[in-house]
């Protein structure tokens, strides 16, 4: 029994920082994830699960709130940002301009071919 309290006494701060690296990506997910940037999401998301697995060696010492605190972050962390993406998206965009742009008209180009007047004029359009 004596091993295990040693243990304990090494995997909980082991599950804390593992809890607080869940917690800083879910953070960084969310932002992503309002901002509309899904690879920084699913990169943050990524290391998440690094930090998530992490806290659970707090549970070996018989602590489970940081798995629990890691899991709440993700989630509240990912619905935010899509609320936030969501209302976003509602806001009215200002109105593009309707000027119309002068068209450039081709005209065609005379060049002579390579073999001179056997070959005829060709016309080239730029």
């Amino acid at each position: 029994m004596s091993a295990l309290r040693e243990l304990a006494a090494f995997f909980l701060p082991l599950g804390l920082v593992g809890a607080s690296i869940a917690v800083i990506c879910a953070i960084v997910a969310g932002v992503a994830l309002a901002r509309g940037a899904a690879g920084l999401c699913g990169g943050a998301t990524a290391v998440w699960i690094v930090g998530a697995l992490l806290s659970v060696a707090a549970g070996f010492s018989g602590q489970w709130i940081p798995i629990a605190a890691a899991g709440a972050a993700l989630l509240v962390a990912l619905v935010l940002g899509a609320l936030v993406r969501l209302a976003s998206n509602r806001r009215p965009v200002r109105p593009e301009r309707t000027e119309t742009a002068p068209v450039a008209t081709v005209r065609p180009r005379r060049s002579e071919g390579l073999g001179g007047a056997s070959l005829g004029t060709v016309v080239v359009q730029r």
